[in-house]
């Protein structure tokens, strides 16, 4: 039996040497991938005046990367099925640094549009693949890695827009630098999937999850089986709780990126340098949650570190709006990146180990709406802020964290040993 077709199994007990690589290698993809687009973002101003854009006709052309990520992001379960996660994340990462690479050469907004359209599309389908991947990592280690892995996207993030900042300092051409970039995060990739794990996607979970039950009947299809069943009622329930919940994550961390400098700058009368202190303190927050937030899932269970999360961000932001100034807004974004840190991958957890779907599919449901969390939440903090004000607008941070806190309790509360089931 060949290498590919023998499911990894692990004892209960320390990893071994095989699964530490493979978390390495998932790690190492979740860094790259949040790196490699990270290094444009920096640039837009020149891509913009050079290609002598207006700003309403830019933001068009900016709308092609969520619009692309929407529409493909539902194939993502499909193209896991047909080619396993660590193809699809590890090759996935080597075509998106190419796609990237050709915003250098476009020559008008409606091709900027096209390029980025592509390269919206291609992450959203390897943001579900490498956490699917993440996922078969933590069935082998007993306990949450998960969030560590997406602290580690953010990682990325950072350091994709320095490389991008000193590029962009120093004027290298955007050619050369993003051919750079594709080059060393292409090599990353393609290192990185030497070292994921072999065999079929459901081969990290329990045996009697996979086989049939002692009295001869088939069991239950479990994620990943691959089975195709129709969805019950039940799943889609779920399924839709889960992708409220991705989303109120989405609103939480966009509110600090597309409104906490506006409203720093605006309603508090703030210079440039202070405003933009607001999406730092809500990411640097968010980051250091998910680095460390493992522990705290393994001690306390997910589904309790949420909600908890959730009132955090709710008290910490309903806070700093009631008595507004510089420090408690600041204050009051961190606690909202805090508490909302472990949220994401706590939703996507839960989706992945739904029972009855084929693989990716619960996956691929939650990041989608996750994404349409990122396109709505701007356009609806906007009017509620032209009605009656962004700091009324910015009562959808505690809105989302009061939403959180009721629908945590949908959550897997705790990651399974080796072996066996999460706890409901």
């Amino acid at each position: 039996m060949s290498a590919a077709a023998v499911p990894v199994a692990s004892s209960p007990g320390a990893p071994t040497r095989r699964t530490r690589l493979a978390r390495a290698a998932v790690a190492a993809l979740f860094l790259t991938n949040g790196a490699v687009f990270f290094n444009v973002v920096p640039r837009y101003p020149e891509i913009k005046a050079d290609l002598g854009l207006s700003n309403v006709v830019f933001g068009t052309a900016l709308a092609g990367y969520p619009i692309g990520a929407l529409l493909a992001g539902l194939l993502a379960g499909a193209a896991i099925r047909r080619f396993r996660s660590a193809r699809v994340a590890s090759f996935g990462i080597v075509v998106s640094t190419i796609a990237t690479l050709a915003v250098s050469v476009a020559p008008g907004w409606a091709a900027l549009g096209a390029v980025l359209f592509v390269a919206g599309a291609l992450d959203s389908v390897v943001d579900v693949a490498q956490n699917t991947h993440g996922l078969r990592v933590q069935r082998l280690y007993g306990r949450s890695i998960v969030n560590s892995l997406h602290g580690l996207w953010s990682v990325g993030a950072v350091l994709g827009g320095l490389m991008g900042s000193a590029a962009a300092g120093l004027r290298v051409p955007l050619a050369i630098h993003l051919s750079v970039s594709a080059v060393l995060f292409g090599a990353v990739a393609l290192v990185a999937y030497r070292f994921l794990l072999p065999g079929p996607e459901d081969a990290e979970r329990p045996a009697e999850a996979r086989e049939p039950a002692a009295d001869g009947r088939a069991a239950v299809p479990p994620a990943g089986s691959g089975v195709r069943r129709a969805l019950t009622g039940s799943a889609v329930r779920m399924l839709a709780a889960l992708g409220v919940l991705a989303a109120c994550g989405a609103l939480v961390e966009d509110a600090g990126a597309s409104w906490g400098a506006i409203y720093l700058s605006g309603d508090l009368g703030t210079g440039a340098a202070t405003a933009g202190l607001a999406v730092v303190a809500l990411q640097t927050a968010m980051t250091v949650g998910r680095l460390t937030g493992d522990r705290v899932v393994d001690r306390f269970g997910q589904r309790t570190v949420v909600r908890a999360g959730a009132v955090v961000a709710a008290a910490g932001m309903g806070a700093a709006l009631a008595v507004p100034s510089v420090p408690a807004t600041l204050a009051g974004f961190a606690l909202a990146g805090l508490g909302v840190a472990t949220l994401v991958p706590a939703a996507m957890h839960t989706a992945d180990e739904l029972p009855g779907l084929p693989d990716g599919t619960g996956l691929t449901v939650v990041s989608w709406l996750l994404r349409g969390g990122f396109l709505l939440s701007p356009p609806l903090v906007g009017l509620v802020a032209d009605l009656v004000g962004l700091r009324v607008g910015l009562l959808s941070v505690v809105l989302a964290g009061l939403v959180t806190a009721v629908l945590a309790g949908v959550l897997v509360n705790r990651t399974p040993a080796p072996g066996g089931r999460p706890s409901p």
